[in-house]
């Protein structure tokens, strides 16, 4: 330990050890590096991934108001976010702000008494500050002429724990083809 500590000036010896901190702390200190799931209790990852499932859920409440702002939400405010939906890949926020607009002015208006279902949440907690949430879910609706109709689909997301925000920088949905197993009526 003591070839360490002649490696640090000794301003910042004396300022570790005036903490109580020597360098065989210091050591300790860095050798332990950044938590991973495996470092975390199960209570730790139960709290992440039941925040994370109320986080989402709320978010789609498609009867609040402001739909697309609070989907964006999710999303980091800078940086990249990947999203790969219908055959198509964006990399910016600008580009998943246009797509999820385009969907909700095209399909999410048309729609009345939108009810968005989860029929499957799955959580991985990787680390403090890391996710993914797998999940399936289904949105009956009525069409605008009154007949009964349901959306679908399937969605991964990666989340980030960004200054102490969770947000999504990368995410897959796949939609639902005519599916029998969906119901379409609630």
């Amino acid at each position: 330990m003591r070839h360490l500590a002649t490696l640090w000036p000794r301003s910042r010896r004396r300022a570790w050890q005036g903490l109580g901190i020597g360098a065989s702390g210091v050591a300790i200190a860095f050798a332990c590096g950044p938590r991973t799931a495996s470092d975390m209790s199960a209570a730790e990852k139960t709290a992440i991934a039941d925040s994370l499932k109320h986080l989402v859920v709320a978010t789609y409440d498609l009867s609040k108001p402001n739909v697309v702002a609070r989907l964006m939400s999710l999303y980091p405010t800078e940086g990249r976010v990947i999203s790969a939906s219908g055959g198509v890949v964006t990399t910016t926020r600008a580009q998943l702000q246009q797509a999820i607009q385009a969907f909700w002015t095209y399909v999410g208006q048309n729609m009345k008494q939108p009810r968005w279902e989860w029929t499957s949440m799955t959580v991985d907690v990787l680390a403090p500050d890391a996710a993914v949430m797998t999940s399936t879910y289904r949105v009956p609706h009525l069409t605008p002429m009154g007949m009964n109709h349901v959306i679908g689909g399937a969605w991964t997301a990666v989340f980030q724990k960004r200054n102490g925000k969770w947000v999504i920088i990368q995410e897959h949905l796949s939609d639902v083809q005519s599916n029998p197993n969906i119901q379409t009526s609630p």
